[in-house]
């Protein structure tokens, strides 16, 4: 089977990295076009043997972009093919069906309750995305969650599958040597209670928050990872509560890493930290939340469908919060003081399990090209 991807951009991102980690897990020949941006992500996929082709789009609006999509498809003779993020699902479904391609599935990445990958969910943008849903074969949700908000706007529900995101789970095992080799580079007291958080720097992460929290917990230090437009905001918001000294911003990590990349992986931050934060309270998923309890770490969280979708047992470690200073201050004491120790791999981790979902996305790739019966999950 050949299979292409048509995404919005290959930066650093959520979506841009599930779809470098199911490529490695897909048995199909895969093919990936990036509207945008050919950034880290596509240099990692071009890594593990996958083509990647830019197409140069220079807005939502370059019309032009489209006939060039509609060339690739249609030289490419694909028997599927794949959109992520709403640009590309928009353009990508339309390029498909006049490249000769019928068979069009879209995965909903972004969708939360407020917005779609930032953007205010507008009458205009429903619109525009439910005439071109109707292009495809089906609808892919990444949590139970997104396909209750598919229906709610307007996606028929017998068009809408749910896979899961997944993490390669093996690669997060906690390992202490690492915890003292990324703490002793990034110049972290071995002694320190090091509180973390993952995502990008964008305003609706609400990261202004936990570095308020960190600095009235005079012991702790705070290790975010990750990068975007709220990097200096985040500096002057330290700054201005006395806590610039034990407030990190550690960047963008690829994950995985690059061949011959430098730097500490994910699995090897997430081991440096005591307890992981997650404050954005509008979340389509929470695969950082995932990655986290994969790694052992005890769990604070204002939203994570990817967990509040499960049984309670299936993350013990995870604990739901409010979103207030006050609400992160008080359970960033309370996990200081009770000194937990590392948790085993929960539930949670094995049932998303990257091997998992990629087993599930090939049967609906079988089902719409073939129409064979899906498998049972």
């Amino acid at each position: 089977m050949r299979v292409l991807h048509v995404i919005t951009g290959l930066g650093i991102g959520g979506a841009e990295q599930q779809l470098r980690l199911l490529l490695r897990h897909l048995p199909v020949r895969g093919e990936v076009v990036t509207l945008t941006n050919p950034g880290a992500v596509a240099r990692g996929i071009e890594a593990d043997g996958v083509p990647v082709t830019h197409l140069g789009m220079t807005g939502n609006r370059d019309l032009g972009a489209l006939p060039r999509l509609v060339r690739l498809v249609r030289r490419g003779r694909y028997d599927l093919v794949h959109t992520h993020l709403y640009r590309a699902c928009v353009y990508g479904r339309i390029a498909a069906r006049l490249g000769g391609v019928r068979t069009v599935v879209a995965t909903e990445h972004s969708l939360g309750d407020t917005q779609i990958e930032g953007r205010p969910l507008t009458a205009g943008t429903r619109a525009l995305y439910l005439a071109t849903e109707r292009l495809g074969a089906a609808t892919i949700a990444v949590s139970p969650s997104v396909a209750r908000r598919l229906e709610r706007w307007g996606v028929a529900p017998s068009r809408i599958h749910v896979v899961p995101n997944g993490i390669e789970r093996a690669r997060f095992a906690h390992d202490e040597d690492a915890r003292r080799l990324t703490r002793k580079l990034l110049g972290l007291p071995e002694e320190a209670f090091v509180v973390g958080g993952v995502g990008r720097l964008a305003p609706g992460k609400r990261f202004d928050r936990l570095v308020r929290a960190v600095a009235s917990v005079p012991e702790a230090r705070l290790l975010l990872v990750g990068e975007g437009e709220e990097r200096g905001r985040l500096l002057d918001v330290a700054r201005s509560c006395g806590a610039a000294d034990r407030v990190l911003l550690a960047g963008a990590c690829e994950d995985p890493p690059p061949p011959g990349g430098d730097g500490p992986d994910l699995p090897s931050l997430l081991a440096a930290m005591d307890v992981f934060v997650s404050t954005s309270p509008d979340e389509s998923f929470g695969l950082a939340v995932v990655e986290a309890l994969a790694a052992g770490l005890p769990v604070l969280y204002v939203a994570c469908p990817a967990i509040d979708d499960l049984p309670p047992d299936a993350a013990p470690g995870a604990r739901r919060i409010g979103e207030s200073v006050p609400d992160l201050v008080s359970a960033l004491r309370g996990i200081r003081d009770a000194r937990l120790a590392r948790l085993p791999q929960p539930a949670a981790a094995h049932r998303y399990d990257i091997a998992h979902s990629a087993q599930q996305l090939m049967s609906l790739y079988e089902q719409a090209v073939h129409g064979t019966p899906p498998v049972a999950k």
